[in-house]
């Protein structure tokens, strides 16, 4: 149903329901019940789940153990490439070049303590964070998109000049400038847009490195961390200017060693 929903394409979760009861002989409402659970066990491991399913927490740490089994046996399915065919087509993508930037996450509209504190663990436990980092297609992905972004956001603006001298550094130069994008504000000063990318809801943690943070820093009034999610199936945006820490915990997760 996720895959069919993600597609676009039509489907009965009443009658998958019915389909289910004559398999487990559980109620209705405890097939559904569960549904909700796996849709919690999704928003831990920074994935999409299926709309009306609502995210009930309080589940079972086995629960989570089968849903990451049946990720691990279809790897397809955390490819960016396959959810990408399900999704919008890169020409769909280009006539909606405009992304959603709303503010970021708050303490104020965080889930209650006790569904964050298991997504928090869910999340710590699989290295979501990690994992988003290491799929490379995803990342280039979102920094397609928020290229077109900023270059609509310019066009829109009568600025064709600033529009035609956005840059994509990562791509050209490769990963050392500390930032993906060089695009400009409509008075022509520098955006310097560091794009992290998640399938998953606003707050699923995500990797920075050593260097974005020194760049951060040195360039504090320009630089700008777009943190693109729910990208598989409607991309949105925040942005985080520095310091980071007035926003994110940061915390040290590898270290180097060197001898004494």
């Amino acid at each position: 149903m996720l895959a069919d929903d993600i597609a676009g394409r039509p489907y009965s979760k009443a009658e998958h329901n019915r389909l289910l009861q004559a398999v487990i002989d559980r109620p209705r409402g405890s097939i559904e019940y569960k549904h909700q659970n796996i849709s919690a066990v999704l928003k831990g491991l920074g994935e999409s789940w299926i709309p009306g399913y609502k995210p009930a927490f309080n589940f079972q740490a086995s629960l989570v153990d089968a849903v990451v089994r049946w990720l691990e046996r279809h790897p397809d399915w955390l490819a960016p490439a396959a959810r990408m065919a399900m999704g919008p087509s890169p020409s769909a993508l280009r006539e909606e070049a405009m992304l959603w930037i709303g503010p970021p996450p708050t303490h104020s509209n965080a889930p209650p303590p006790d569904e964050l504190e298991q997504m928090t663990a869910i999340a710590r436990k699989y290295d979501v964070a990690a994992r988003d980092a290491r799929n490379r297609a995803l990342g280039r992905a979102g920094e397609e998109r928020v290229l077109a972004h900023e270059r609509a956001s310019l066009l829109a603006a009568g600025r064709t000049d600033l529009a035609e001298r956005i840059r994509w550094v990562s791509h050209v130069d490769g990963d050392g400038a500390g930032y993906d994008i060089l695009s400009f504000d409509t008075d022509g000063s520098d955006r310097l847009i560091e794009v992290k990318t998640t399938n998953g809801w606003e707050c699923t943690p995500f990797h920075i490195t050593r260097n974005e943070l020194a760049v951060a820093e040195a360039c504090c009034k320009d630089w700008r961390l777009v943190r693109l999610w729910n990208f598989a199936r409607e991309p949105k945006a925040f942005e985080l200017r520095p310091p980071l820490d007035a926003h994110v915990s940061l915390m040290a997760t590898s270290y180097q060693a060197s001898f004494l």
